[in-house]
């Protein structure tokens, strides 16, 4: 495995032990962007670190969602989405 796949494996692992936040910015749909990357994530995985067209466009699109509302959050919540953030950016083709 390569070290960015066991890199991606441990923090998605980590990820999915944590609590889900309940937490709503303006018109972001928290619960959607949480989805949207965990299936992102999952494929990659599964695929050995690649992601179709489709997912590619999810992605860069919930990773626009996050830089706009990650400022606006606070503590767990702020923790939570920062590390799906990160795993999005690990996962981002071109990484």
């Amino acid at each position: 495995m390569s070290d960015r796949l066991g890199t991606v494996a441990l923090m998605w692992q980590a990820h999915l032990r944590a609590p889900f936040p309940r937490a709503n910015v303006g018109a972001v749909e928290m619960v959607m962007v949480d989805a949207d990357i965990a299936g992102c994530v999952s494929v990659w995985l599964d695929n050995g670190g690649h992601l179709d067209a489709g997912r590619r466009s999810v992605l860069a699109d919930r990773l626009d969602d996050l830089d706009a509302v990650l400022p606006l959050l606070a503590g767990h919540a702020r923790d939570y989405y920062r590390r799906l953030r990160d795993l999005a950016e690990l996962i981002k083709p071109g990484n």
